[in-house]
């Protein structure tokens, strides 16, 4: 296994938006040097999604019609919250409950599963549309997914890092994934954040605010 500490991304480099009124669509191109069905077994065995991808997948992906439950690697845990307010007259007592739910997991649908080339579903209101081309001995991946104005340089930069490492993976030369805080604490990210920002020509999210740069 490479040491994570000695791994740097390249350039920010790949990464495109395209916009339809409000809605924002970042599209995101790799190479890789292994052929699709290598490359369709990452992106649907649950054993090899946890080791590069965002969420753990309760199932495989590569089944049409499939229901699968991710989990978002990073999220806070399940909880509820519970806010009482309570009014008091002279005649009577009246008491108002809030409850909020936060969860990291959610269940999808697999909308399009056609091996290897073609993978389509929904992950915690983010449409995920793969596409496998071939390119000689290797694969040219394609990821489609909508995100919001304000998110555009994070995405870019978060799914940057996974693709990084599923290449890593591929190779036989894991690094180990990273997403969620540990990604944002990266001193990787915090640099293609800013060049991604700069490449759509918008200002980058300062998030987190004074975070410590590792190399």
């Amino acid at each position: 296994m490479t040491d994570r500490q000695h791994y740097s991304p390249g350039p920010a480099t790949g990464a495109q938006v395209r916009s339809d009124g409000e809605k924002r669509t970042l599209i995101l191109v790799r190479e890789l040097r292994h052929p699709r069905e290598k490359v369709w077994q990452a992106l649907t065995n649950p054993a090899h999604l946890h080791e590069w991808a965002p969420f753990d997948a309760d199932a495989s992906l590569a089944t049409p019609g499939a229901t699968v439950k991710l989990t978002t690697v990073g999220a806070p845990t399940p909880r509820i919250t519970e806010t009482r307010v309570t009014e008091t007259r002279v005649t009577e007592t009246r008491v108002t409950e809030t409850r909020v739910t936060e969860t990291r997991v959610t269940e999808t649908k697999v909308t399009r599963a056609d091996a290897p080339h073609l993978l389509e579903y929904n992950w915690g209101g983010f449409n995920m549309r793969w596409e496998l081309e071939s390119m000689g001995d290797g694969t040219r991946l394609t990821l489609w997914t909508n995100i919001g104005p304000r998110f555009i340089s994070m995405g870019a930069a978060g799914w940057h890092i996974c693709f990084d490492v599923l290449a890593h993976l591929l190779d036989g030369d894991p690094l180990g994934r990273i997403v969620g805080p540990d990604a944002i604490k990266f001193g990787g990210w915090q640099r293609l954040n800013a060049e991604y920002a700069k490449q759509f020509g918008i200002t980058p999210p300062n998030w987190p605010p004074n975070t410590p740069q590792k190399s």
